[in-house]
């Protein structure tokens, strides 16, 4: 396991049903784990797959060259952003 999850400093606190309670009691029993150490396990795995569908995406062939050109081509001129950023913030002092 990565050194950053093995040393504990933080607390997480969840409520439950009696019956959720006892499916994951089964569960880490048959995983030879406490229930803590299945939770945190499933947790994190299921963490990193959400993190991993943010960060990586596969494409074809096709689909890549259509990627890859759209990044080469030169930026469109976008005039109501133009616009926007043009504007006065709220945070300006002089508004």
């Amino acid at each position: 396991m990565n050194p950053e999850f093995t040393q504990k400093s933080e607390r997480i606190d969840i409520r439950t049903t009696q019956v959720a309670k006892r499916t994951l009691q089964q569960a880490a029993t048959l995983s030879s784990k406490t229930v803590s150490e299945f939770m945190l396990d499933s947790a994190l795995t299921q963490a990193a797959e959400v993190l991993a569908d943010r960060r990586l995406f596969l494409l074809d062939d096709a689909q890549w060259t259509a990627f890859m050109a759209a990044l080469d081509a030169p930026a469109r001129p976008l005039p109501r952003l133009e616009r926007l950023l043009k504007e006065p913030s709220l945070l300006d002092a002089d508004r």
